[in-house]
């Protein structure tokens, strides 16, 4: 395919290689994908119950492979985001309430993303954790005018910049002290170890298949309708897109993947492993600063990235269910305050993290199952509407997700 700077990128500008021009969309929702959250969540699993959780890691990193392509196909093929095909069908109260919840799981992730920026400023710096929220924020804010200013494509490049220093960071653990590979493959068989285990299942499926990057996927790939019905057959971009999702994933997965076995490998059975202070301190003892310092380092470049992502699919959210369009510097003031609230109080913010991972695990139906009805719709899709193995799959995902969240719901009731 000839790569066309109109395609998969700001009209106009050319693009200096073909494979480049596969880089779109996907990659800034994969930023989603290796946010603090799931940082928190995989170390955590990692220390506290070696590789048993492995095959949750990747089970939820192939439903978001599909659940990000229907996203990308759902706005890419009709022109109109998920929260848009959302807000057409209900009423005005309905809209508002639905509206409501995904505002409550947007809050969750810039908890998220903004104290893991925090957490690695004062790994880094040593700055109070409510001052390195607040920094966090405004370079996020920062990040998000660059795309304002600049175009999508200008963002694209920022991202693929801060997922290189991402994979850097984190791989670095594993290449120091690589895991057995037969531990790796006893954790591919499903299997859980008491009930807090499954909460931490319930966290790394809320921090993998994420509703922001559901509802934002969707919204990226709209503006490449217009260009794709005078420019190239829908059937070659649904093609193109699939490539950008399964690269950009691909990625994320590793890296998930890659936490979890430094975790499982370096600090299970170690005290204080369970939260991003105590994982540091270990790896600093076992790894080696160098190790350590690229821990951090790649944590802040996840925070800030990821806040960035967040705070542009919380406005796509807002416009679309509600019609009102917020300033960023307004958005952000509002959705810093819970987060600077929390780590004032002295609330542990690893536990923070782990508990926002779960709250948008709680959030994925809301937007999964409009995703999955919308794509397998002719109306809605036409000739290019989900196969019924791909929506079986599709639905298949949800279920475990919803069963996730029930077992979730019932061992919060039973204490």
């Amino acid at each position: 395919m000839r790569a066309d700077s109109k395609i998969f990128g700001r009209p106009g500008r050319d693009r200096s290689s073909r494979g480049f021009a596969l880089l779109g969309p996907a990659f800034i929702a994969a930023v989603a994908y290796v946010d603090p959250g799931n940082v928190a969540t995989n170390v955590t699993a990692g220390a506290r119950f070696g590789f048993t959780l492995v095959w949750v890691v990747v089970l939820a990193n192939l439903m978001a492979v599909l659940v990000q392509y229907l996203s990308a196909k759902l706005g890419l093929v009709t022109g109109t985001s998920l929260a848009g095909h959302v807000a057409q069908r209900l009423p005005r109260p309905a809209r508002i309430a639905y509206w409501l919840q995904a505002e409550g799981v947007a809050v969750a992730t810039d908890l998220a993303e903004v104290i893991g920026g925090a957490v690695a400023l004062h790994l880094l710096f040593d700055l109070p954790l409510a001052l390195g929220a607040v920094l966090t924020a405004v370079v996020a804010l920062a990040v998000l005018r660059i795309g304002d200013r600049r175009g999508q494509s200008a963002l694209e490049r920022v991202v693929l910049s801060f997922l290189t220093l991402i994979a850097v960071g984190f791989l670095a653990g594993l290449v120091a002290e690589p895991p057995g590979g037969a531990e790796i493959t006893a954790g591919l068989v499903p299997s859980f170890a008491g009930a807090e285990s499954v909460l931490l299942a319930s966290g790394i499926v809320g921090a993998t298949v994420m509703p922001h990057a559901i509802y934002l996927h969707s919204s990226l790939t709209t503006e490449r309708h217009a260009v794709a019905r005078a420019q190239r057959p829908m059937a070659v971009l649904l093609r193109a897109t699939r490539v950008d999702v399964v690269l950009a994933l691909l990625l994320a997965g590793v890296l998930n993947l890659s936490l979890l076995l430094v975790a499982a490998t370096s600090l299970a059975d170690r005290p204080s492993t369970d939260t991003l202070e105590g994982a540091h301190a270990v790896v600093t003892a076992e790894l080696g600063t160098g190790v350590a310092l690229l821990f951090a380092v790649a944590l802040l470049g996840s925070g800030l990235a990821s806040t960035s992502v967040g705070g542009a699919a919380g406005a796509e959210i807002m416009r679309s269910l509600t019609g009102l369009r917020v300033a960023p510097t307004v958005r952000r003031l509002v959705t810093l305050v819970p987060v600077v609230t929390v780590l004032a109080f002295g609330v542990d913010p690893t536990q923070a993290l782990v508990i926002s991972q779960v709250v948008l695990s709680m959030g994925i139906p809301f937007a999964l199952v409009p995703l999955v009805g919308f794509t397998a719709s002719r109306p809605v899709m036409g000739p290019h509407r989900n196969h019924p193995l791909t929506t079986a799959a599709a639905a298949a995902a949800a279920v475990v997700i919803v069963t996730l969240n029930l077992a979730l719901l019932g061992l919060t009731l039973i204490g």
